[in-house]
């Protein structure tokens, strides 16, 4: 067996990449299903670490007090023990400056639906935009955490401009046309180290055609990455900074 072949295990299964790789293994099947890259992330029909959008007003408006409020909907579609243990009614773990607030006649607002997998579009958008969080795969507070992080602006951790000097892609390894969910971003990085322990990092076997790895840290091949089960402190940090918040 090679060093680095998988070896299925509870916490392999928990990972944000495995469980994004579950739940959206039919998406795109459905005819209102959006087009969507990187795994999950949903793009407007014929447009293509913070994205670079957020340097294009795609950032959500800071209130009168300095705070930033993201309004949000959510389905009656999911089940009170769903809303509770997944966080999906109140997405937590924000820095106290961010904070998703109920809907209130707002113009833009997250809309959370179940509907065929887990994604989100990357910031605001204008107006109702979706987060899909199925029922059926993406009910994890780990998922929930990382669709919104979409939703503020934020792309995957493997994707971010500087990833060549702390990961290594190994292409052939991927599934078969899966190869543009590891391209890489001119992301702003905020300041902030490459953090293998982010929510937003995929892990060691993302998209894997062959149970061999995808991802493998440099120059540390046995780092853990993608075991995320929450928000790390530089994810809240370059929330703060990104949004101008005190950190």
């Amino acid at each position: 067996m090679a060093l680095w072949s998988r070896n299925w295990n509870e916490d392999e299964d928990l990972s944000v990449s495995t469980l994004l790789e579950k739940a959206n293994k039919n998406l795109g099947e459905g005819t209102l299903d959006p087009l969507v890259i990187f795994g999950d992330v949903a793009v407007p029909s014929g447009l293509e670490n913070a994205d670079p959008c957020t340097a294009r007003q795609c950032l959500w408006p800071k209130a009168s007090d300095g705070n930033v409020y993201i309004p949000f909907r959510i389905s009656n579609q999911y089940c009170k023990y769903q809303q509770s243990v997944s966080q999906v009614r109140s997405p937590t773990g924000l820095p106290p400056a961010s904070r998703f607030t109920p809907h209130d006649r707002q113009r833009d607002f997250v809309n959370i639906q179940s509907l065929g997998g887990c994604y989100s579009f990357i910031g605001r958008r204008g107006r109702s935009q979706t987060v899909s969080l199925s029922r059926r795969g993406c009910v994890f507070p780990q998922i929930v955490q990382h669709e919104m992080l979409h939703a503020l602006g934020f792309n995957h951790e493997q994707t971010r401009s500087d990833r060549d000097q702390h990961v290594r892609i190994l292409l052939n390894n991927v599934i078969r046309g899966q190869e543009h969910n590891f391209r890489r971003i001119n992301t702003n990085n905020l300041g902030t180290p490459y953090d293998y322990n982010s929510v937003m990092h995929y892990g060691r076997f993302a998209f894997s055609r062959n149970n061999q790895p995808t991802i493998v840290p440099i120059p540390n091949p046995n780092v853990s990455i993608g075991r995320a089960t929450q928000m790390s402190p530089n994810d809240i940090l370059r929330i703060n900074r990104l949004y101008g918040c005190s950190e």
